[in-house]
């Protein structure tokens, strides 16, 4: 689905990230660990077409990215769905609104959708807050609101930076590829003792494979 294939990211003629081989294969689940500044929410740019690399080849449902359309990579990311560490709403809109927003820019009918809007809030457990306005909301609700917004498209990839919500494994046992970036060690062990992850590593600007005990 995601394929990085000797690539690299320079930042002011710096590399930040370097030779970087990585395959998220359909249904995986990776974790994606390194100290801060390490380049983790790069990585993550680069697996959503944010960013192109500065050599190497980043592959995405067997595209190369570099070779798209503008258009065709707006819709190759509506197959991806994108938690942000800054969790970023619509002030004036209501929180059902905001979590509706992907239908809207892509031109579907968000009132014909109105039943899995329904699903997914309360799936997050925000069937009761549904009229009030971000800055309403805890800093939990507006994670929760996060990832319900990124997969009401039905994506077929989830990649979400340092979520400090809970995250429903079910996705991942539904199919969906999920990559993460997290320093929440305790995240990391809920899943691996009810999905099968891989925990992914940035250290010295490359990426590895971390150790199984964590």
């Amino acid at each position: 689905m995601i394929e990085l294939a000797n690539a690299a990211y320079s930042y002011s003629g710096n590399d930040l990230l370097k030779d970087l081989n990585l395959r998220l294969a359909p249904g995986s689940f990776h974790f994606l660990t390194g100290p801060s500044g390490a380049g983790k929410t790069t990585l993550l740019r680069l697996c959503y077409m944010e960013l192109l690399p500065s050599i190497g080849t980043v592959r995405i449902f067997d595209r190369d990215v570099s070779a798209l359309s503008r258009d065709e990579v707006a819709m190759t990311r509506q197959r991806i769905g994108v938690v942000h560490q800054n969790c970023e709403f619509i002030d004036h809109l209501s929180l059902a609104e905001n979590i509706a927003l992907p239908l809207d820019v892509s031109g579907r009918d968000a009132a014909a959708q109105q039943g899995n809007l329904d699903e997914l809030l309360a799936w997050v457990g925000l069937s009761g807050r549904r009229n009030n306005k971000p800055p309403q909301l805890s800093g939990g609700e507006r994670q929760r609101a996060a990832l319900a917004r990124a997969v009401i498209m039905s994506p077929d990839v989830i990649i979400a930076d340092e979520p400090t919500g809970n995250i429903d494994w079910e996705m991942n046992k539904m199919g969906k590829t999920i990559l993460i970036a997290t320093h929440d060690l305790n995240l990391i062990r809920n899943a691996k003792a009810q999905v099968s992850a891989r925990v992914l590593r940035i250290h010295n600007h490359r990426l590895q494979l971390a150790g199984s005990d964590l």
